[in-house]
């Protein structure tokens, strides 16, 4: 294994809790090469309606993404877990380049290889118009910090 990305499958509510937080947290780091590097080299994607493979892809949608989606933070929570496969929620905010802000709420389904690297993942959102007053998650740009309430605990 040249490449590995620990805890490796099978998942127990743990080890795809702890999972979830590190995707949670390279996400949030706005980083597209640092997030590729958590996925096999020919990872299938499907985000929304686009669907693609690779990391180079994986980059480039991630730039175009966060181009789009400004001061975004994002929470994550294991909704279920078996074997190689871990079903997660989520909901990031986020504010576009006209000031407008939104809470997109989603489902992902994640497949890994031994390596612990997500060969396959699948995602579903819906964006929701927020007015600012509204948002929920408040900490400085990055990882979310380990007293920031989490979506059950929002209320989401």
């Amino acid at each position: 294994m040249s490449e590995s990305r620990p805890p490796f499958p099978p998942y127990d509510a743990e080890s795809a809790a702890r999972k979830a937080r590190a995707a949670e947290d390279a996400w949030n780091s706005r980083d597209p090469v640092r997030v590729s590097l958590a996925y096999t080299p020919d990872s299938r994607w499907r985000n929304r309606a686009e669907f693609f493979s690779g990391r180079e892809a994986i980059v480039a949608f991630l730039a175009r993404k966060w181009a789009r989606e400004l001061d975004y933070r994002l929470i994550k929570e294991v909704w279920s877990h078996h074997q190689d496969r871990i079903a997660v929620r989520f909901a990031y905010e986020w504010r576009d380049d006209s000031g407008h802000w939104f809470r997109s709420h989603g489902n992902e389904l994640w497949e890994f290889d031994a390596a612990g690297l997500m060969r396959r993942r699948e995602a579903s959102i819906n964006d929701v118009p927020i007015a600012e007053r509204e948002r929920k998650f408040h900490w400085p740009l990055g990882a979310r910090p380990d007293d920031h309430p989490g979506l059950s605990a929002l209320g989401l």
